[in-house]
């Protein structure tokens, strides 16, 4: 099973990176497998370390991906690294065992440290349609762009039944990424 979270991470440098990631759980280890390139794949490996946030603001997956300010960041209390400061709750990882792949390794880490910050009220269908549409925009470049036009025409549905202000602002963001990304496709067939 596939959880959807925001990971944290910093650079060897101290800077850091965070974005919306799928993890599954694997005896006990959270598993990390990142496509090549990755910001978060060379943090984690150069630091050994990061966070996984826990959030039901969808905002956050959509800011990470649209490069928008919204979470507010803060020191993670046993490793060297960053989490979310409003979550529902945080788990700090250190990197135990790296394997390999051209296209997708995997990273599992040991969860050295996790705390409950807030209690969960569950999603919303249009927070679920959110959360789907940040992981369609992630992949822009890998799915057909028809495919990612007929999700959103089915999710579509969800936000304007359910959405509130949070859900509406997220949704905006990212339905603007699938635009400009349309608009560039566009100038490429022009040329």
């Amino acid at each position: 099973m596939i959880y959807e979270t925001i990971v944290s991470s910093v650079s060897a440098e101290g800077v850091p990176h965070v974005t919306p990631f799928g993890i599954r759980m694997q005896d006990g280890l959270v598993v990390i497998a990142p496509f090549k390139p990755s910001t978060t794949l060379a943090n984690i490996l150069a630091t050994g370390h990061a966070v996984v946030n826990l959030t039901d603001d969808v905002r956050v997956f959509a800011a990470a991906l649209a490069e928008k300010p919204v979470a507010s960041l803060m020191p993670a209390t046993k490793i060297n690294g960053v989490r979310l400061a409003e979550v529902l709750a945080h788990k700090e990882l250190k990197l135990v065992r790296f394997e390999d792949d051209d296209v997708r390794p995997q990273l599992f880490l040991e969860i050295v440290h996790e705390a409950q910050h807030q209690p969960f009220q569950g999603f919303n269908r249009a927070q679920a349609a959110v959360i789907e549409l940040a992981v369609l925009v992630s992949r822009l470049k890998r799915l057909p762009l028809e495919k990612i036009c007929q999700e959103i025409d089915y999710l579509t549905i969800a936000i304007e039944k359910t959405a509130g202000p949070r859900e509406l602002e997220a949704w905006g963001w990212l339905i603007e990424m699938v635009e400009n990304h349309k608009a560039a496709l566009n100038l490429e067939n022009l040329a």
